[in-house]
């Protein structure tokens, strides 16, 4: 039993597409839950199509989709039709929850909200993701990652006074709104524990976003002040980036005992700093001063020298460099598929950002194609062979 994971025996209806929630499903099937995604077999999941890889794209395995798909099972069901619906609730009351992130009302309008499952199946943990949350002024909007960063601010602080506003390199909110979702479903699982009663989770992207920018929230309403798109620059000189004999160095001297480790270490013991108000009034010649002090040596040295004597610091490096460091094998971070159906070759994926002492993540079985696993999931819930046929031939699966 010391190798059970969290959510062993737990089962997961996903009936989401795109990335936020398609993620969170996955942090719980990485911990053990029976991930069950359900997809329209007329319109799949837009992950599918979507990613770096062409070829895989047009064959329904985009490499957005198989980054998150991973110990799920795929079942096709068109809940447009009456028997898709029945087969649905079917499914759900065999679940322990329910993420679904299609604009708020849909579910409703189909009868499957969760006023109407929470009737069939009262310990449903029923996850609802949107752009805005459901009701307010905005909550009949959609959005995806990018607009949601357009709307929060997020873009606009972000890049150079000269160059702004610029986007994250990376989905980050959708990834964040998904980690988020696995959040809210554990405590809600754990909740459940104790009550016995199901939830309702509303779970906003919007209010995400600006929770990856929660002290310039709170700074925001004690100043007034929004902030600003500043670079790599920050208001303590010892905490910015800098051009080295090779390459871009980020300095993190960001506390007071470290910029003084570090002013000493430069041989400028006189330029640190007792207090933060000092290194605002100095912030000119502190850059200046660094500028030419750092020019010494290349970035890759200074890394080295700065962090064996504990001052935050490293090279500004691309994707592929970060993954090929040392440092991430050790982690076990990423998960090898040497092969998967409809996947040409090997892959790799992300797996959780976190380890546990005994029940880890571990990734059990790769991205299903669409559909894989329709037969085997409805003949649990009692369907046999002659029922599935009739339902294919209806368009129903």
């Amino acid at each position: 039993m010391s190798d059970m994971r969290p959510f062993e025996g737990i089962r997961v209806i996903d009936a989401t597409h795109v990335l936020a929630g398609p993620f969170a499903a996955y942090q719980l099937g990485l911990f053990g839950a029976d991930v069950i995604k359900v997809e329209d077999p007329n319109d799949p999941d837009q992950s599918r199509m979507s990613g770096g890889d062409r070829a895989l794209a047009r064959q329904g395995m985009g490499t957005y989709y198989l980054t998150q798909a991973s110990n799920k099972r795929s079942l096709t069901l068109n809940l447009k039709t009456e028997e898709g619906r029945d087969i649905f609730k079917k499914l759900v009351a065999s679940a322990d929850i329910l993420v679904e992130n299609y604009r708020p009302g849909a579910f409703d309008a189909l009868g499957l909200g969760y006023e109407a499952l929470s009737a069939i199946h009262p310990k449903l943990i029923y996850c609802s993701i949107s752009a805005f949350g459901h009701g307010g002024s905005r909550g009949s909007q959609t959005a995806y990652d990018f607009v949601i960063q357009a709307a929060t601010g997020l873009m606009a602080m972000t890049g150079t006074p000269e160059v702004n506003p610029v986007k994250l390199g990376a989905p980050a909110v959708d990834y964040a709104t998904g980690t988020m979702a696995a959040f809210a479903l554990s405590s809600a699982l754990f909740q459940r524990e104790r009550t016995g009663r199901g939830q309702r989770i509303d779970l906003a992207m919007y209010d995400v976003a600006l929770t990856l920018a929660a002290s310039h929230v709170t700074s925001y309403f004690r100043t007034g002040n929004g902030p600003k798109p500043s670079g790599t620059d920050h208001p303590h000189a010892t905490n910015c980036c800098f051009q080295t004999k090779e390459g871009l160095l980020a300095l993190g001297a960001s506390n007071l005992r470290q910029q003084r480790r570090l002013w000493t270490l430069l041989g400028r013991p006189e330029m640190a700093k007792d207090n933060n108000d000092q290194r605002h009034d100095d912030r000119a010649r502190e850059m200046a001063a660094l500028g030419e002090l750092l020019l010494a040596r290349t970035a890759d040295e200074w890394e080295a020298f700065f962090q064996a004597n504990h001052v935050p610091a490293a090279r500004i490096r691309t994707l592929p460099e970060a993954v090929a460091d040392p440092q991430l094998a050790s982690r076990n971070f990423l998960h090898r598929h040497e092969a998967a159906a409809g996947v040409d070759g090997a892959f790799s994926v992300p797996v959780a950002a976190f380890h546990l002492a005994h029940g880890g993540a571990r990734v059990t079985s790769p991205p299903p194609v669409l559909g894989a696993d329709t037969d085997a999931v409805l003949g649990e819930l009692g369907y046999d062979a002659a029922a599935i046929g009739k339902l294919r031939a209806a368009a129903v699966i």
